[in-house]
Parts: structure tokens; sequence; C-alpha cells
């Protein structure tokens, strides 16, 4: 796709805002209340540790879905742009499901459906532009771990 720095530049910045908004879904988060009451492994990461890690890895899923974006367009990367949106989406479900309606089994199951999406979007990409892929490898191991996590915390809440 043949565009101006400009118009990259503000494609990149639209990206990010974008990826960012799924941490909208946050304000169902609180470190007080059911959660804290809640069995949860002693492997339990801090609190503190999902904001940055979240920071770096929408980050990461702009940059890859504006690599693949450079490459066409929506024009020519419909298929891998739209895995990217469902993934998208069904990370930004987890956090209601999960922290808002406290349905732990349903937020496993969601986090599982998210990570086959993530692995579709990730080898989609890859094939396009196999930097695009590769900054969504640290994604796909953070959610493998966030997967374990909401599958054991189900598991010693049920």
């Amino acid at each position: 796709m043949h565009s101006s720095r400009s118009s990259r530049i503000k494609a990149l910045c639209g990206w990010l805002v974008f990826c960012f908004t799924a941490s909208l879904t946050a304000v169902f988060v609180s470190t007080r209340g059911w959660y804290t009451l809640i069995h949860k492994p002693t492997w339990n990461p801090p609190a503190w540790l999902f904001g940055p890690v979240w920071t770096l890895l929408y980050v990461m899923m702009a940059i890859a879905a504006w690599l693949i974006w450079c490459e066409g367009g929506w024009n020519k990367q419909a298929k891998a742009l739209r895995l990217f949106l469902v993934q998208w989406g069904l990370n930004a479900l987890w956090t209601p499901l999960f922290f808002g309606l406290h349905m732990l089994g349903v937020a496993f199951t969601e986090i599982t459906v998210l990570w086959i999406a993530i692995i579709f979007t990730l080898i989609s990409f890859y094939k396009v532009r196999p930097l695009a892929g590769v900054l969504l490898v640290p994604y796909l191991l953070w959610v493998s771990f966030a997967g374990t996590l909401s599958g054991t915390i189900w598991w010693l809440n049920h």
C-alpha cells in the first residue's frame, strides 16, 4: 500500500488507540471485594504486574496490526485484520465475564476460544509479514498463562 508517512503514522496511532480501548473493561477489576475473597493459587501474580504487562502487549498488538494494514490495508488484508478484530473482541470480553459477572467457567471457556483466535491471527499475520506474527507471540504466551490461571481459579472456587 502506497501511503504517505503522515497517513501511516496516523494509522499507527489509530491502531494504538483501538487496541487500548480493550483495557476499558478494566473498570470491572477491583482490588477489593469479590476477587480478594476467592481462592487463588500461590503463583497468582501481584496486581501491580497486570498494568505494565498489558500496556506492553497492547502496544505490540497495535504495531502488529498496523504492519499488516501497511501491506495493502483492508482491501488486501481483510481476512487477517478481521481475525485480529475477533481476537480483540474476545480479549475485551474476558474481563467483564470474569471480574464483572463472576462467571469463572464461562470466562475460562471464553479465554480458551481467545487463545485459539490468537493462534489463527498470529499465523495469518506471520504469512503476510513475519515480524507482525512474532510481535503476537508474547501476547499468546501471556494469554496461555492467564488461561491457566483462570482455569485454576475456577477449579479452586466451584
